[in-house]
């Protein structure tokens, strides 16, 4: 029986040396697999950005998918502010995700309706926003660029604009961090990935995926400017935090 290529198998066999993970076509045909397999609590995420579009989002006004991937939360955006006057606009700098986001948005009426971007996040000029979307996007830029990104973001935004920030983060506690880990690969294990899979994967994003404290990404928020900032969201060391101008 052939194997089906939308399932994510990438890490399955050995792996020559240890690249790092980049988001390719290889990546971008197995996406939603990957990620709903790795990432616990993704779907609802997802779900609820739709849920939260609903009532935080102006007319008139843009709603941003910053390093959307196959732009999900875009089109969760879009199907929460239907029949609403506003523009939603999906940025990532992977030709090859936006390739197949693109494939995937055109199969339906919202998704037709919504504008990828390929490009830098740091070349976006965030204009007129009432909802902004970091769907753990933040974690694979590097660490000195985080703060001046945020605070583009929102100087962008309209007041009482929603930023959506989901991250993967690491704990402060070598233990609780040691057990959330843990956890982590029972999740993965549980979805069907192999120990080598497990293993190689974790390899691949090492260098890539930079983890931060939730105490740090609070800090960081609130220095920009945003004056709330609420954990909505938590499953091991995966978060989603709510972040309101």
């Amino acid at each position: 029986m052939p194997q089906d290529l939308s399932t994510d198998r990438l890490y399955a066999k050995p792996q020559q040396g240890s690249g790092d993970f980049v988001f390719d076509r290889q990546v971008a045909q197995v996406f939603p697999d990957m990620i709903k397999r790795s990432v616990p609590g993704y779907g609802t995420i997802i779900n609820m950005i739709g849920t939260l579009a609903v009532s935080c989002v102006s007319e008139g006004s843009r709603c941003y998918d910053l390093g959307c991937s196959l732009a999900a939360a875009a089109l969760a955006m879009r199907s929460g502010t239907a029949g609403r006057d506003c523009q939603v606009i999906a940025v990532d700098n992977s030709v090859a995700m936006l390739e197949r986001a693109q494939e995937l948005l055109s199969a339906s009426e919202e998704g037709r309706d919504i504008e990828l971007v390929c490009a830098d996040l740091r070349d976006i000029e965030v204009r007129d926003a009432s909802m902004v979307v970091l769907n753990f996007t933040l974690q694979f830029l590097p660490l000195d660029v985080r703060e001046g990104l945020l605070r583009s973001i929102w100087q962008g935004m309209r007041s009482g604009g929603v930023l959506v920030l989901s991250e993967k983060i690491a704990l402060e506690d070598p233990q609780s961090q040691a057990l959330f880990v843990e956890m982590h690969h029972g999740f993965k294990r549980a979805q069907g990935y192999s120990e080598l899979e497990i293993s190689q994967k974790r390899s691949a994003l090492e260098n890539v995926l930079i983890p931060e404290t939730l105490a740090t990404h609070r800090k960081r928020l609130q220095q920009v400017g945003f004056e709330r900032v609420e954990v909505w969201f938590q499953c091991f060391n995966f978060i989603s935090l709510l972040a309101v101008k």
